[in-house]
């Protein structure tokens, strides 16, 4: 443990300070609030935590949890909303986004703002959040944050299967996300920047892993023989299959592999984790520690986060408000308009980063607690007030 202490020590400090928004989602296109680099960050937190403890390392290891739980807790009001039109003919109350703008934690929300689509032509390269739909909603299951049978979850997969799953040959394989942009032109022709998605065999894995956390073996099984037969003849698997009709003359067949790159090295890594899987009857890669904190502990969270890179304004009730920041501090607060105030230090953390909590008890629904900063190191005032609301239930 000791030889790898420090490199998981700097990753959980990274994570720390810019997470939860992300500046890449995992397609390389897109900044904000991904289910599938939450569920990431957060299952990478709780499990560095358990090598803090083992480390000896209990205040570290806390924090490391303190904070995964906040940002698991808000992870619906970031990511989970639905398009009227959608929700009413997939039969679903919502479902979660491929991505929500990256504004701060308290004000981000699904429905707020646009996703950039960086492969369609400029003048439809942006739609609304909420009408961008994604498989990546998966991974709040693969890494162990929701149940399979979470509401939220099956009414998600409802949603993709009815915008995004396409009947082939082979069976059925999934698109990246709503508009996709990134494959041949409808004739045939090559990607040239902008073109149309095709199907990914990949995703079926992925699938699979989801149906088989679920309890529905035989549907992961079919889903795996679906990824094998995805593959070309020299047993590759492409990074998406061609889904429109055959067009001899460009060698391409309905089913078989597009003119995408073959092999995709991560579609083969996950049929070989899926082959796992199904050995074991179990999702073999999945971190135990979230599905006990917060599936079955439903562990909450009682704080909520201010950064220099996330300045709230507001902050439900019953919150503790955590100031984190990059160098040490005394902050002078108030919550009667400074008409009195209060000196509370900060304490460094094993991460680089120094924190203090404010209590907000004692502020009334819609009341400002102001607070200001003198930086101890560098002797000098931050110069500036901020202000977090209380929010109204």
């Amino acid at each position: 443990l000791d030889r790898y202490l420090g490199m998981v020590t700097r990753a959980a400090g990274f994570v720390l300070m810019n997470g939860p928004a992300t500046a890449q989602d995992r397609w390389e296109e897109d900044a904000g609030y991904s289910p599938f680099t939450l569920a990431v960050e957060i299952a990478a937190l709780l499990a560095a935590a358990d090598l803090l403890d083992a480390a000896g390392r209990g205040d570290d290891a806390t924090h490391l949890r303190e904070t995964a739980d906040c940002w698991n807790e808000q992870i619906e009001q970031w990511t989970f909303a639905g398009d009227p039109h959608l929700c009413r003919v997939a039969g679903v109350s919502g479902y979660y986004v491929r991505i929500a703008a990256g504004l701060a934690t308290d004000l981000a929300a699904a429905g707020n703002g646009e996703t950039l689509i960086k492969n369609r032509p400029p003048d439809r390269a942006f739609l609304p959040s909420e009408d961008v739909l994604s498989p990546d909603a998966l991974a709040l299951v693969r890494f162990g944050l929701r149940a399979p049978d979470d509401p939220h979850i099956v009414d998600t997969v409802r949603a993709i299967d009815h915008a995004l799953k396409v009947e082939l040959p082979q069976g059925p394989l999934w698109y990246r996300y709503t508009a996709d942009g990134y494959g041949e032109q409808a004739d045939g022709g090559p990607f040239d920047g902008t073109g149309i998605g095709r199907a990914w065999p990949l995703l079926a894995g992925e699938r699979a892993h989801y149906e088989l956390a679920a309890g529905r073996r035989a549907a992961a099984q079919a889903l795996c023989a679906t990824l094998e037969a995805s593959a070309g003849d020299g047993g590759m698997l492409p990074e998406q299959s061609w889904d429109a009709g055959d067009i001899p003359d460009r060698e391409l067949f309905r089913g078989r592999p597009a003119g995408s790159a073959m092999p995709l090295v991560w579609a083969h890594s996950e049929h070989l984790k899926l082959l796992r899987s199904l050995a074991d009857g179990a999702v073999f890669d999945m971190p135990p520690q979230g599905r006990k904190r917060y599936i079955e502990g439903r562990t909450g969270s009682e704080i909520r986060i201010w950064r220099f890179d996330n300045q709230i304004s507001r902050i439900p009730p019953g919150k503790r408000l955590r100031l984190e920041l990059a160098a040490p501090a005394n902050v002078r607060w108030s919550t009667d308009g400074w008409a009195s105030w209060t000196d509370s230090a900060t304490r460094p953390t094993g991460f680089g980063s120094h924190v203090v909590d404010l209590a907000t008890h004692a502020l009334a629904p819609g009341a400002p607690l102001a607070f200001t900063l003198f930086w101890t190191a560098a002797e000098r005032w931050e110069g500036r007030n901020f202000e977090v609301t209380l929010a109204v239930d």
